[in-house]
């Protein structure tokens, strides 16, 4: 991040007016990079096909079925967390092509396992991958991305992640109606599940084929001193008529520049254990996104519709139904967030998810009648259903990630960040493992619980969050 030490004041940045001679080339470019979040979306929503066989292969109840599910989520904190130091000792590209081995041998070991055991060990090296992705391909979109577009151009990560949600729903439906809507009937061998899990070698193989024909970062290149090769690549994305030499000195100098935060840095002055409030404003935000419950609806819809009566089919098609309203609902928030502000977003998705928690809520409170919902609840349920997903996608899903780039002083923005992403992995955890027990004691009384989070939310966007909008990063404080 950017020193806010006084230095000499640098010239105009020509990054800013880059234009790239063939704009085609670099959506390219980001696109492909942009791979690691649709398998980060495929990865968390594919598991969804899978649940109820699992259960019934190995015969397990559903707290050891919800340590095996979760235990992913371990894997991608791990990732998250070392991703930006490997990639800085070995470059963005490279990387990404370890994040696509791991995550191709991860979809084949998890299509594969011997037992149990392995199972979950397949799905931690899987989601080690996928927490490397998540980190790399941000970061590098920003590095390579012309200043004119780079907003544009970042968002084509949250859009990868939303489109892998959806196509890991559609290939869960193909699969099941290929083994006649039976989560354990048999295709060529194997398993509708195994087919389920093993697909996902092909978009790691895809990522992994797609990062050979992408430039290394200009700024990793700097940093090691291939100058020559930084010229060519900013060329390459800024156009010819940048004058190289000034981009490479001004990036060497941002870099040289910058404060490396770290943890302590979030302490107040004097205080070795009380954070400082924005910071716990940061993982406020990243912990009512999970609380609310959203990864249940990628991770185990297909389950709940089926403890409620609804067959196998149906229930992955309701599935699907739902990722495709989680993309209309991203593009929704892609679109207004620059125009009505993050606080009035976040504060309609959370009335609008509280109203949706509430009535499925109800609805599942009804007594099932011949293992079903009665017509009435039943309805109810899948209409809230879909509601819930599009209020928290045009709000929450994208806010937060928003509030958390752009709330932090540029002196601790980076630890910061570090920080909130790890309550949010944590969070992520806590409701993915108990969702299974949650449900065997309670279906109703859990999306209370859901929807009450959604409620608290409001007064503490109201009190504690800050506008962001129109705000330079530089006067955040």
């Amino acid at each position: 991040m950017t020193s806010t030490a006084q230095a000499p004041t640098p010239p105009p940045s020509e990054g800013r007016a880059a234009h790239p001679d063939h704009l085609g080339h670099v959506i390219f470019i980001t696109a492909s990079a942009a791979m690691g979040g649709f398998l980060f979306g495929y990865d968390s929503s594919v598991i969804n096909g899978a649940v109820e066989a699992i259960r019934d292969r190995y015969d397990i109840g559903s707290g050891t079925l919800a340590q095996v599910i979760a235990i992913a989520l371990i894997g991608c904190a791990i990732g998250a967390a070392t991703a930006g130091r490997i990639a800085d000792r070995i470059g963005r590209i490279r990387c990404m092509q370890i994040s696509a081995v791991l995550f191709a041998v991860s979809a084949v070991g998890s299509a594969l396992p011997f037992a149990l055991w392995d199972l979950a060990l397949w799905r931690i090296i899987g989601g080690f991958a996928i927490g490397m992705a998540s980190v790399i391909g941000p970061a590098y979109i920003a590095e390579v991305a012309p200043a004119a577009y780079r907003g544009r151009l970042g968002s084509f990560q949250q859009a990868a992640i939303v489109i892998g949600i959806a196509i890991s729903q559609l290939v869960n439906y193909g699969i099941l109606q290929l083994a006649d809507g039976e989560q354990r009937g048999k295709i060529g061998g194997l398993e509708a599940w195994q087919w389920m899990l093993g697909v996902m070698v092909v978009p790691a193989v895809l990522y992994g084929m797609l990062s050979f024909a992408i430039p290394e970062s200009p700024r990793y290149l700097i940093s090691v001193g291939k100058i020559d090769r930084a010229k060519a690549v900013l060329a390459e994305v800024e156009g010819h008529g940048v004058n190289l030499d000034h981009r490479v000195a001004e990036i060497d100098r941002a870099m040289r520049s910058e404060h490396k935060s770290t943890f302590t840095d979030l302490f107040a002055t004097g205080s070795r254990f009380r954070l400082l409030p924005i910071v716990w404003v940061g993982i406020g935000l990243s912990v009512f996104q999970q609380l609310v419950g959203i990864n249940v609806a990628f991770y185990y819809s297909a389950t709940l519709w089926q403890s409620v009566g609804i067959d196998p089919s149906s229930s992955f098609f309701y599935s699907f139904t739902t990722s495709i309203i989680n993309i209309i609902g991203t593009v929704i928030a892609m679109v207004l967030v620059d125009r009505v502000g993050r606080k009035p977003l976040a504060l309609v998705g959370s009335v609008g998810m509280a109203i949706a928690l509430a009535f499925e809520a109800w609805a599942f409170s009804a007594d099932l009648v011949d293992g079903k919902l009665p017509e009435t609840q039943g309805a109810v349920a899948l209409v809230a259903a879909h509601v819930f997903v599009l209020f928290f996608a045009l709000s929450w899903g994208v806010v937060v990630w928003v509030f958390l780039g752009e709330m932090f002083p540029n002196r601790i923005r980076a630890a910061a960040l570090g920080v909130a992403a790890s309550a949010q992995w944590i969070a992520n955890w806590a409701i993915t493992a108990s969702f299974p027990s949650l449900a065997d004691w309670n279906l109703s009384g859990t999306y209370v619980i859901y929807a009450t989070f959604a409620v608290l939310s409001i007064p503490f966007v109201l009190r504690y969050v800050k506008e962001t909008k129109g705000k330079a990063l530089e006067e955040m404080g």
